[in-house]
């Protein structure tokens, strides 16, 4: 065990003629295990470095997430770029086989033109070979698997996209309506009896704040903002 050090100043023993006893004496004390004798800790000044500090590093992480986030759309953007889409029904079906999970909303959103009869006639014509055939090989019940999974996946893209397409046309001209309006609020309360307020408009409002934003329309931004707000308050989800 560690020796323990202490020193307490000792008392000479002087006589009262000579000098004054000192009424309390000075004790230096080096071991305190209760801490009763330590210098108060300087919080003020530490704390607010603390602080500092975990405001810069907090600053520091939310710069590299962005940094990333950036990064990360500008590979996925490169990729998209670099695929060629092909001509043929048979090679589109392959493409789309071959493009990753989280792309392929985008892809039917770029190719929906192309997602047609013609198309889903040749998928169901590759799968309807390969479910009759005679001899069935494990990598043909893989392909069907594939092309199965294929065909829900874009059909189910294709309404999505639709339904939201849909809704594009219909949020433009419910904010065409609110913007030649001349008594805004009154055309809102009409709206939420025609259902016409919903999601797709604040988004809509959402890309336009950000485009006059950039724009520097600073104005036009804050007025959208507010309209933004109002629409909200009848939104239902």
């Amino acid at each position: 065990m560690a020796a323990l050090s202490f020193g307490v100043a000792h008392l000479r023993s002087f006589t009262t003629k000579s000098f004054k006893i000192p009424s309390t004496p000075k004790i230096s004390c080096v071991w305190d295990p209760e801490g009763v004798f330590k210098t108060p800790a300087q919080t003020g000044h530490f704390a607010r470095l603390d602080m500092k500090k975990g405001i810069e590093k907090e600053a520091d992480a939310k710069d590299d997430y962005e940094r990333y986030l950036k990064n990360e759309k500008e590979r996925r953007e490169a990729l998209r770029q670099a695929r060629v889409i092909p001509d043929t029904d048979s090679e589109l079906i392959e493409y789309f086989l071959d493009t990753e999970a989280q792309e392929i909303e985008y892809e039917i959103a770029r190719l929906r033109p192309r997602l047609n009869d013609g198309f889903f006639k040749q998928l169901q014509s590759e799968l309807g070979h390969l479910r009759f055939a005679m001899a069935k090989t494990e990598e043909m019940e893989d392909r069907v698997f594939e092309l199965e999974a294929l065909q829900k996946a874009i059909l189910e893209g294709i309404e999505g996209y639709d339904k939201m397409q849909s809704e594009l046309v219909k949020a433009k001209e419910s904010l065409t309506k609110i913007f030649t309006s001349k008594d805004v609020n009154k055309t809102l309360l009409d709206m939420v009896e025609l259902n016409e307020l919903n999601m797709s408009l604040v988004t809509l409002l959402d890309e336009n704040i950000a485009s006059a934003n950039r724009s520097d329309q600073k104005q036009a931004a804050e007025y959208m903002e507010k309209l933004r707000a109002s629409v909200l308050k009848y939104v239902t989800v």
